[in-house]
């Protein structure tokens, strides 16, 4: 099951630590955040103890009318549920029985000076990328005009010496042979690279080079949405490829579809430019405009002409 360290949280948001509890080896597993007004009111029907708790406005000031009693009764219960941890927002000031009851429990309590929903959505979206479920793959990865592109194939297909071309024709090189993808959303996917290999790519007969210190920062990046797949394969005499590109191909990572471009390799083809067209046309294809459409209705209307 994957988790992320609560420390990387803290580290990553600046938030400040109001006890004594030590947070080194405390894990967080789940990416939603919970607000827990009905939990102070003491109804626990469906609570999810694996989210952050985040205390706003609103809880404090319920929490504030509270007779000390139920306070102290409500809180116990909730720490009895063996929570991540409370974080309270806009400054606010941890009461006293909250300190002392997270360091009974263990419970990690932290302050931010954010306002409650910006900073909810901003650890939402943080978490979603870290618990995001991630595969590894064999392949290439570049951002080409905007456009991430995955480059795949057999072991020395070439995918490195295209991708070297690509980064020499000023687009930006992402990762070589392990490309890193992490699942965000229903539609989203995201691609990087290993740290241990970020930014190193592969020749052979030549060896490694670092891109980042050949070509300069402008002609790298750390990660960027996949959204487009190009297969290169050699060129195969009994294999009917598409000529016309009315029927796209998928492939399918993390049970999401991604649009494939097979191109043959054969000599004389330049792979780069053919790459570079390929995204251009699929980045139009998003825009509404589909030249496969286009000349395929022209011919029919052409057809239709004749035959009147």
């Amino acid at each position: 099951m994957s988790f992320v360290l609560l420390s990387k949280l803290v580290s990553a948001f600046a938030i400040k630590k109001c006890n004594d509890v030590e947070v080194s080896e405390s894990k967080i597993f789940h990416p939603e955040i919970n607000r827990p007004a009905l939990q102070l009111a003491g109804f626990f029907d469906y609570f999810d103890a694996e989210r952050i708790q985040i205390m706003g406005m609103v809880e404090y000031a319920y929490f504030q009318k509270m007779d000390t009693h139920t306070r102290e009764k409500n809180i116990r219960a909730i720490f009895e549920q063996r929570i991540p941890c409370l974080i309270f927002c806009r400054n606010l000031e941890p009461p006293s029985e909250i300190i002392r009851l997270g360091n009974e429990y263990k419970v990690p309590i932290f302050v931010t000076p954010e306002v409650t929903t910006n900073f909810m959505g901003e650890i939402i979206r943080w978490l979603k990328v870290k618990l995001a479920p991630t595969i590894t793959i064999h392949g290439v990865f570049l951002d080409i005009y905007g456009e991430g592109t995955l480059l795949i194939g057999d072991s020395g297909i070439g995918k490195s010496e295209t991708a070297l071309e690509l980064i020499k024709r000023g687009h930006r090189f992402i990762a070589d042979d392990a490309v890193e993808i992490k699942k965000v959303s229903d539609q989203t996917l995201i691609a990087s690279c290993p740290e241990l290999i970020r930014y190193f790519l592969e020749l052979r007969g030549v060896g490694v080079v670092d891109v980042k210190q050949m070509f300069g920062v402008e002609s790298i990046k750390e990660a960027q949405n996949i959204d487009l797949a190009i297969k290169l394969e050699l060129w195969d005499e009994n294999k009917v490829y598409d000529r016309f590109g009315l029927n796209s191909e998928k492939m399918t990572l993390l049970e999401n579809d991604i649009t494939c471009h097979v191109i043959p390799i054969r000599p004389g083809r330049n792979i780069a430019a053919i790459c570079e067209a390929a995204v251009i046309n699929h980045r139009q294809k998003k825009m509404g405009y589909n030249s496969s459409l286009v000349l395929s209705e022209r011919v029919s209307n052409n057809i239709a002409k004749h035959n009147i």
